[in-house]
């Protein structure tokens, strides 16, 4: 029982990380400069799942977030001539080099993320269930 509200546990946590990296990426998707002020466009972060958990150099079940990396798509172009980080010369000229965040497709993952999510929390909540009627036959 424990093995499966610890994997449950585990898969909420990575869940809950993977929510905040695509809010972030929803946040940032019109930011064409770095905190420095440089012409930077955000790029689109993506969290990596790892299989297992190390405790105390063990493999456990479960869940985790490796890492974070960021998507090495190109950035997308959108032609805006006013804008101040539009580019001023060239073949490009008037187009804004935009992050390379699309809000549909992290729509979706933020769907696909919440149902993961609500399908943990129902595992934990059958779990409980289920010792809660064994403690109940045994008593």
């Amino acid at each position: 029982m424990y093995g499966t509200l610890d994997i449950s546990t585990s898969a909420l946590t990575a869940q809950r990380a993977n929510m905040d990296v695509i809010a972030g990426n929803l946040a940032n998707k019109d930011v064409t400069r770095d905190a420095a002020g440089n012409q930077n466009p955000y790029r689109r972060r993506v969290a990596l799942f790892t299989p297992a958990r190390i405790v105390d150099g063990d493999k456990a079940p479960g869940v985790r977030v490796d890492r974070i990396v960021e998507d090495p798509s190109p950035f997308h172009l959108r032609f805006d001539p006013s804008h101040p980080d539009a580019v001023k010369q060239g073949p490009q000229a008037g187009f804004v080099r935009m992050p390379n965040v699309d809000y549909h497709t992290e729509m979706v993952n933020l769907l696909l993320a919440q149902r993961a999510y609500e399908a943990n929390v129902t595992v934990i909540e059958v779990t409980k269930s289920m010792a809660k009627s064994t403690l109940r036959l045994i008593a």
